[in-house]
């Protein structure tokens, strides 16, 4: 409980609960999610740097939920934490409409596996786990663009965890006949011969192979059904416009774009609704009105 945690710790828990912008309530899940979570995942501790994956839909809270892991896992338990985010490898605008042009024009809108940079990851993965200085990249959602390298994150110092968060981290691959029924309209009207969702599936069996399949532990963050992703996604936005510059405000969606763009990401993250809560390690169900209320502990491999 915060009460056990030291002095430090329980004042940068405040700070960063103002910082986030959360309700003063927010110390409750804190003080019984967040750091028995912690604790769970530095008793995984065995290796160096423990590599955990953390997936969940659209507004979940996974950056907020990573956020408060390395706060506590380096205060309470002296350890060097990297943290960052599978959107933060996405391919630049001007790699994703090559994207576009050679495999699908669905491929020019971010979000899908094939829409990420996997040899970035991969790259920054290992020079991580050699413990060597690493240059995490950083995406600008406003302007759907990778930022300067300028404006990456150096870490300097080895790390001893890696909390690496994604939509579709450990996200389940589906079977080839799963994919030949379009699920919404978008896949229906723009992707009639499946070219597109089959070529992501195969994507996504690429990203096991190469990043998920190398991760000790994966926690998930439970949405209990799309239709609460949609209405999610549509805060985090409004959240978007509030705090983007006027002079980047017209790459922000409006309702009927948005409603667009989150067909991209229906059939995986149903999928993975139906079928990833069976396989990750550690389950934080979230409820319909957004709130978290217990960890689900599976077996921890």
């Amino acid at each position: 409980m915060l009460k056990d945690c030291n002095k430090e710790t329980i004042e940068q828990t405040g700070q960063l609960i103002k910082q986030l912008q959360l309700p003063p309530d927010f110390i409750r899940i804190v003080d019984e999610i967040y750091i028995p979570l912690a604790r769970a995942v530095i008793n995984k501790k065995s290796v160096e740097p423990l590599f955990v994956s953390i997936n969940g839909a659209q507004g979940t809270g996974k950056s907020t939920l990573t956020r408060f892991l390395k706060l506590i896992i380096e205060s309470e338990f002296a350890c060097h934490v990297a943290e960052f985010s599978l959107d933060d490898f996405y391919l630049t605008r001007k790699q994703r409409v090559q994207v576009a042009d050679k495999i699908h024009p669905l491929f020019g809108t971010r979000g899908v596996p094939g829409t990420h940079d996997i040899n970035l990851i991969e790259s920054t993965l290992s020079n991580l786990c050699d413990r060597k200085v690493t240059e995490i990249p950083r995406f600008n959602k406003a302007t759907d663009d990778r930022c300067a390298q300028s404006e990456w994150t150096r870490l300097i110092t080895p790390v001893d965890v890696i909390l690496f968060e994604g939509w579709c981290n450990h996200s389940t691959i589906q079977q080839t006949d799963e994919l030949l029924e379009p699920i919404n309209e978008l896949e229906k009207t723009e992707d009639p011969d499946a070219i597109w969702r089959n070529h992501s599936n195969e994507m996504l069996k690429e990203y096991h192979q190469r990043i998920f399949n190398f991760a000790d532990l994966c926690i998930m963050l439970q949405a209990p059904d799309f239709e609460s992703v949609y209405g999610w996604r549509k805060l985090q936005e409004a959240k978007l416009r509030e705090s983007t510059r006027p002079t980047e405000q017209a790459r922000i969606m409006n309702d009927k774009e948005l409603a667009r763009f989150i067909q991209h990401y229906e059939r995986i993250t149903r999928h993975t609704l139906d079928h990833l809560p069976k396989l990750a390690n550690l389950i934080l169900p979230i409820t319909s009105g957004h709130k978290m209320t217990r960890i689900q502990y599976n077996e921890l491999k």
